[in-house]
């Protein structure tokens, strides 16, 4: 099993601005994507659907061990 981490930024900022995002919830969403792909700067962004979150989608943004959790938000924007 995977140990996840997540950074200071995450700890501070993320759940800071969104009290309301889980850690379970962003593992989750690592460990089983609707859909997962590189991003600039070394990341990655992983999507997931969240039913305690009403059903809506949750960006996960990793570092590029994909392990360290970043950041994490509803994304409004999903498309399949």
């Amino acid at each position: 099993m995977k140990e996840y981490r997540f950074t200071d930024y995450f700890e501070n900022e993320v759940l800071g601005k969104r009290p309301y995002i889980k850690k379970e919830w962003c593992i989750r969403v690592v460990e089983s994507p609707l859909r997962s792909e590189p991003q600039e700067n070394n990341r990655y962004r992983f999507w997931g659907k969240i039913e305690e979150l009403g059903g809506r989608v949750l960006r996960v943004v990793t570092l590029n061990d994909r392990t360290t959790i970043h950041n994490a938000f509803p994304d409004r924007r999903f498309k399949l």
